[in-house]
């Protein structure tokens, strides 16, 4: 009869002689490609939680994927029994917009004023002509994250959004970290991570609704790592101390002026006007980069007279504290739980995801799905949704211990999706890691959390998040409910305000250029501090 075969929760129907990629578009179900499945791009990766037996043995194109990753047009299924479950990287779908986005309060710049102008039939990068038509300028803002890439189309002559989306960060397979992915990078030579972002990149704008010839340059906020890979440079220094970017050690040896990074499309093989450019944001140092400095642009922190924090929770947690006359920054390295990544249940913020958990008085749980339809996993805010529940019903003790026993808590039992205690502990181990960040830099600021102004959260999930979850299980201070601020992608909307405003990235090449960066791992009270956050209680706030 045969194994049987499930791609994205859905059954498949099998044929031995059949590739899945081959399977799943008999299905209806869309594995990227840019070489239609004969195995050069290496872009149609599935990863298998299930049966990976049931599948031929991995080829020569495989060899740089590891155990639970398969390229869709190399695997076959060959058992005559069992069940292979796969899933595609997931997409957020394109979401065409009508009216201008609102810019995030404290912005510094709402004048447009971009780098591609336009000049009666010829259109200028920098004041110097680099294409004549009479068509649209369009420019994308990207904030490249380790987990999720996101991605805003503009309309350079009215700095109106034209569309957006979303999509799992394909370079998963080169771990979930950015530690992970910079082993990966230089055990595996000839830029593999680089090659398979970049297409996908090319996928994504080829679906915008406008001709690609029409984009005229990419503005891009990344950390550190991302950042660089995608522009081609060496990530081997950021694996090892001083943990600096080839560009800061440029900048520190007086060889450039800024960590700025600027390259045309063409050079990077990106299907956008051949003469337009891709701009990186500058980083502020170590791991800290520039979507850190793009959240700073998004809130307008170079010119805040009060003192208040910015927390950017992601896989690499960013931390920020301070005025326009002195700034703190720190990265912690969280890993990637809170964004869904190493959790049986997890899962990025996209369609089938749960959003929002509460449990009701009789035990039932009521469920928020993005979508809509089916859940598939569990995402940031419906992770700490459900800790939050789990401790104010007394169901999981303040050391992630469930209370009767059980080492998981069924949240979907139909759909067999449930935290298990491992993806508590993860959960603990990513929360304190921030905590420990956030403790030290208040102390090095000279500053109490009660003193705070006001707190950014920031973050994929962050604009969704239940702050009254936040601050149960110490994710963040226990502040007054209106310090607290969630500016959800504030990487993203700093991106956007680059794309628009050229006068806008002077400022903050200058801004991150005396931001003042406090090492963690060096703190001689760090480890002291994230045992003590590990544990699910509120975080003090003096």
């Amino acid at each position: 009869m045969g194994a049987s075969l499930e791609i994205n929760l859905q059954k498949v129907d099998r044929d031995r002689d059949a590739t899945l990629f081959e399977l799943a578009g008999r299905a209806g179900i869309q594995v990227p490609s840019s070489c239609q499945g004969r195995g050069k791009c290496r872009e149609c990766l599935l990863e298998v939680s299930e049966g990976m037996e049931c599948l031929s043995p991995p080829g020569e194109e495989e060899k740089h994927l590891p155990d639970r990753f398969r390229l869709a047009c190399r695997a076959r299924v060959v058992a005559e029994e069992g069940m292979a479950r796969c899933h595609t990287l997931r997409r957020g779908s394109v979401r065409v917009l009508e009216e201008t986005f609102d810019l995030p309060v404290g912005s510094q710049s709402t004048d447009l004023d971009p780098a591609v102008t336009r000049d009666s039939d010829r259109i200028l990068l920098d004041g110097e002509i680099i294409a004549e038509g009479s068509g649209p300028i369009h420019g994308i803002a990207m904030d490249l994250g380790t987990t999720t890439v996101s991605m805003r189309l503009l309309d350079l002559a009215t700095g109106q959004a034209v569309a957006t989306q979303s999509f799992e960060n394909p370079q998963r397979f080169g771990g979930s970290d950015i530690m992970s992915r910079i082993q990966y990078e230089v055990d595996h030579p000839g830029k593999l991570l680089q090659r398979v972002l970049l297409g996908y990149l090319t996928r994504a704008i080829e679906e915008f609704p406008v001709d690609p010839e029409t984009i005229y340059e990419i503005v891009v906020a990344g950390n550190p790592t991302m950042r660089d890979m995608l522009f081609g440079l060496p990530v081997e220094g950021l694996g090892q101390k001083p943990y600096r970017s080839s560009m800061e050690q440029e900048m520190l040896d007086g060889e450039r002026a800024s960590t700025c990074l600027t390259v045309t499309g063409k050079k990077l093989r990106l299907p956008i006007h051949p003469a337009g450019r891709v701009y990186g944001l500058p980083l502020i140092g170590c791991h800290v980069g520039a979507d850190t400095a793009a959240c700073l642009l998004a809130i307008g922190m170079g010119r805040e007279t009060r003192t208040v924090a910015l927390m950017d929770i992601g896989t690499n947690t960013e931390l920020v504290i301070g005025n326009r006359d002195r700034l703190l920054a720190a990265s912690c390295p969280a890993g990637p739980a809170f964004e869904g990544g190493e959790l049986s249940c997890g899962m990025p913020a996209v369609k089938g995801a749960v959003e929002r958990v509460a449990i009701k008085e009789d035990g039932s749980l009521e469920l928020g799905i993005i979508g809509e339809g089916d859940p598939e996993g569990i995402c940031g805010s419906g992770l700490i949704d459900l800790l939050g529940e789990l401790l104010r019903t007394d169901r999981m003790n303040d050391k992630g211990r469930l209370c009767d026993g059980s080492d998981h808590f069924a949240v979907s039992p139909h759909h067999q999706i449930a935290l298990t205690e491992h993806d508590v502990s993860l959960l603990a181990q990513a929360k304190g890691a921030n905590a420990a960040g956030l403790e030290i830099v208040l102390e090095a600021f000279g500053l109490e959390a009660r003193a705070l102004d006001t707190f950014y959260l920031a973050g994929a999930f962050a604009r969704h998040l239940d702050v009254e979850a936040a601050m149960q299980i110490g994710l963040i201070p226990s502040l007054p409910a209106e310090r607290i601020k969630q500016i959800g992608n504030a990487s993203l909307e700093g991106a956007t305000i680059a794309l628009r405003s050229a006068s806008s990235r002077r400022e903050l090449e200058e801004l991150a250029g005396r931001i003042e960066h406090v090492q963690l791992e060096s703190h001689p009270d760090f480890f002291d501090y994230f045992v003590n956050g590990c544990r699910f209680v509120p975080m003090a706030s003096s």
